[in-house]
């Protein structure tokens, strides 16, 4: 008799999902994580001074708040409360100007001059459908699409280059910058064809649903998705690293929430050659570089407005993004690296001592580099931001390496699970009739190394679940 209907390894947004998955239907679940508390990518720590409560991964979470798994989870009943500041994201540039990009497109886009009626048409009807866009876009490649006229509308702008889209919509600076800050998030060149849909993806969060972020730290998803999934039944072991899946109890189906190079280790001489070598060939994206900053007063933007949002791109224009993105491609660390910014206490005074903040800031690197990038980061600040670094009580950092130690699925310190280009984005890990399965029997990845790819979303695991056979049993 089997101990378990499913155990999961992992406790990531797709572990979870995984889990809580299976809870929902009635199974009986284990889910086992090699650290001592849960969370993945979803952890905060006090990593500079005590009292300063800092994100570890993931800070801000658009996906969460339009992923239709989280949609259908009642986490504010175990302590979670979403925040939404004023603007979603703050893009300033030299001078003293400054874009925000609100939750309203009307106001966001009467911002941007003459480029405003091409923002509100690139984005307004996308944004009218971001629902079922999401539906078809959060998971394995939709063959037919739910919403076909609506995927084909979207894929004309989606497939291309992120820096020729903004080019042939945009003429002003401002409208292209703050386009390329938000398709940076892809972590890939920017002249790279289907660039553009990060950029879409991401603008169409911020006017559908919103930039939001966790009172108390990403922790707190972690915490209340590890309190919800016990309430269904669900069993949580830490502290367990799991290397060979011949240390896993008996059970129906087994979810692996990790990418397929730990797959392969894991399995060992279990896999047949064909497949081990297309895991193999697994392509593993850019790393990153990250810090994070107790400060003792707020950062004293030149333009005040960038404390209207949690969250600030910094990177300048259009053409300084996609140089710098196109270096990192090549091999090369930037002097002006593309910097992605969070500043959560100036609307959650939990995470620092009173009249306190803290600062979470990553830029992008070559995979597996061990360049420090931190002044390079701090200039990147300052230029916006004068006297930033006479603020600075302490600062942590990990370059690409350290972030693959901290977490083994961030190969090479790349926090996607993979690259995300069109060769690898529905296909990934290996081009299958179902991405999830294995040549394992019942047994399925359900890392973001399997579509839809990075993000904390957890349709990686709710699709893993629903593609198995445990639920038709």
């Amino acid at each position: 008799m089997m101990a378990y209907d499913a155990v999961v390894v992992g406790s990531g947004p797709n572990g979870f999902a995984a889990a809580i998955t299976v809870a929902r239907a009635g199974g009986k679940v284990l889910a086992i994580e090699g650290k001592e508390t849960v969370g993945g990518g979803m952890r905060s720590a006090e990593l500079t001074l005590p009292g300063f409560v800092h994100d570890i991964c993931s800070a801000i979470h658009p996906l969460t708040a339009a992923s239709p798994f989280f949609k259908t989870l009642p986490l504010s009943d175990f302590g979670l409360e979403w925040i939404h500041a004023p603007a979603q994201v703050a893009h300033p540039l030299d001078g003293g100007e400054i874009v925000l990009v609100r939750r309203s497109l009307e106001e966001t886009a009467a911002s941007l001059g003459g480029d405003g009626q091409a923002y509100a048409g690139l984005f307004g009807w996308m944004t009218d459908h971001y629902a079922d866009l999401f539906d078809d876009f959060l998971g394995p490649l939709p063959i037919p699409p739910k919403h076909p006229l609506l995927m084909a509308r979207f894929g004309l702008s989606a497939l291309l280059p992120a820096t020729l889209l903004a080019k042939l919509r945009f003429r002003g600076e401002r409208a292209r910058a703050v386009f390329a800050g938000m398709a940076a998030h892809a972590i890939m060149p920017l002249e790279l064809p289907a660039t553009a849909a990060f950029g879409l993806m991401l603008g169409v969060t911020a006017h559908g649903v919103g930039w939001v972020f966790p009172r108390g730290g990403a922790q707190r998803i972690s915490d209340a998705l590890a309190a919800y999934l016990r309430s269904l039944g669900g069993e949580i072991v830490t502290g367990q690293m799991v290397r060979s899946l011949g240390e896993l109890p008996p059970t129906r189906a087994v979810f692996l929430d990790i990418t397929p190079r730990q797959f392969v280790q894991m399995a060992g001489e279990k896999l047949p050659a064909h497949y081990r070598r297309q895991l193999e060939g697994y392509r593993y994206g850019e790393g990153v570089f990250k810090m994070d900053f107790a400060l003792s007063a707020p950062i004293p933007w030149t333009n005040p407005d960038a404390a209207l949002s949690a969250t600030v791109h910094l990177g300048g224009t259009l053409d300084e993004i996609a140089a710098g993105e196109h270096a990192i491609g090549q091999g090369e660390h930037p002097e002006r690296p593309f910097v992605l910014l969070a500043q959560q206490s100036l609307f959650d005074p939990s995470r620092a001592p009173q009249g306190q903040h803290t600062v979470w800031a990553y830029c992008h690197v070559p995979n597996g580099s061990t360049v420090d990038m931190s002044g390079r980061i701090e200039g990147q600040i300052e230029r916006f931001a004068p006297g930033f670094r006479d603020l600075i009580l302490a600062k942590s950092s990990r370059n690409a390496q350290a972030m693959e130690l901290y977490n083994p699925n961030y190969i090479g310190g790349d926090i996607n699970g993979g690259v995300q280009d069109l060769r690898q984005l529905f296909t990934r890990p290996t081009l299958r009739l179902n991405p999830y399965s294995t040549p394992l029997k019942n047994v399925y990845l359900c890392s973001s190394s399997t579509p839809p790819g990075g993000g904390v979303h957890g349709m990686c695991g709710y699709h893993a679940v629903k593609s198995s056979k445990l639920l038709q049993q």
